[in-house]
């Protein structure tokens, strides 16, 4: 399979997986900005790209990105989207994160998607967890 990637900016670098057998390629910002703790900023890649029908681009953190307290929001990028590809980042760190051009800042899974057809309805079946929550299963 392939997938096709446009630069839109000169500072742009194409996604690529660092290691054979890698889950997720690599996604590169093509702009610095620096943030302050707590700021939310959606870094621009300088590209965009075509995912096949069928498939989804999941955008995740990189771990050495995420241990300096910086993560990325909203990653979901639909196979229909032509638009330059953007990673919400926060700083939930206690110290400004710098970003550079050039640098990772965060992976892209690109996964099958299944379509189903959604239908209200007055019951749901009944489960071993029930309406079993957060905590449910507990910590041990």
């Amino acid at each position: 399979m392939q997938l096709n990637v446009k630069k839109i900016h000169r500072a742009a670098k194409l996604p690529f997986y660092g290691h054979p057998g890698d889950a997720g390629m690599d996604l590169f910002a093509c702009a610095d900005k620096t943030l302050a703790p707590g700021e939310l900023f959606p870094v621009p890649t300088g590209i965009q790209m075509a995912i096949p029908r069928g498939f989804v681009g999941l955008i995740w953190d990189k771990s050495g990105v995420s241990l300096r307290g910086v993560h990325r929001l909203a990653g979901v990028v639909d196979a229909g989207y032509r638009g330059e590809v953007q990673v919400v980042l926060i700083n939930l760190g206690r110290e400004p994160y710098e970003v550079k051009a050039g640098m990772k800042i965060a992976q892209m899974l690109i996964q099958p998607v299944s379509t189903l057809e959604i239908r209200e309805s007055e019951s749901l079946d009944d489960t071993s967890r029930g309406e079993g929550g957060f905590g449910s299963t507990g910590l041990y």
